[in-house]
């Protein structure tokens, strides 16, 4: 029998080459903001419409999401790198991003980017995925999709980024 890294090749040769849409995911939990660049989310259901997405344990956000009763999940577009790598490089632990963008407060005070696709989502469960939460969403009415036809921001296009927190 091979050790787990050998028998775990495979799958880690074929997800690193999934080309998936990045998001950004909001947070409050009403005495805090918080939001960080996502690989990991896909709807889940289509009546009613779900989403699950999942937040790294080690990632700042992590800590405000797990109270906070509503998700604003955006979808940037490939002209939104520079907004990408303040999300996905930065830590809320050391700077606070909504002072580096601009936003608005949204359902539940969920902070919502400004000029990217979002919907909000209210929390119904979480579960432990290993070394990221994994966020079970009640899409809620609301949001934004006037930048739908444009292209998604990928994975292939931030994989040279450098994290705020390792996974």
């Amino acid at each position: 029998m091979g050790d787990v890294e050998e028998e775990q090749r495979p799958f880690h040769a074929i997800v690193a080459n999934i080309d998936y849409s990045m998001m950004i995911v909001t947070v409050s939990d009403g005495r805090e903001r918080a939001g960080c660049l996502v690989g990991f989310g896909a709807q889940c259901s289509i009546d009613p419409a779900r989403f699950f997405v999942c937040i790294s344990k080690r990632n700042h956000t992590a800590r405000v999401a797990e109270h906070a009763p509503v998700f604003g999940i955006h979808f940037p577009r490939v002209g939104d790198m520079a907004l990408a790598r303040l999300f996905g490089e930065a830590t809320g632990d050391e700077i606070d991003k909504f002072e580096h963008c601009t936003w608005s407060e949204g359902p539940e005070g969920v902070p919502v980017l400004d000029g990217l696709d979002w919907f909000p989502g209210e929390v119904m469960q979480h579960v432990d995925s290993g070394d990221h939460v994994g966020y079970l969403v009640d899409v809620l009415d609301g949001g934004s999709s006037e930048h739908a036809h444009e292209p998604a921001l990928t994975f292939q296009m931030v994989h040279d980024f450098h994290p705020g927190h390792e996974a």
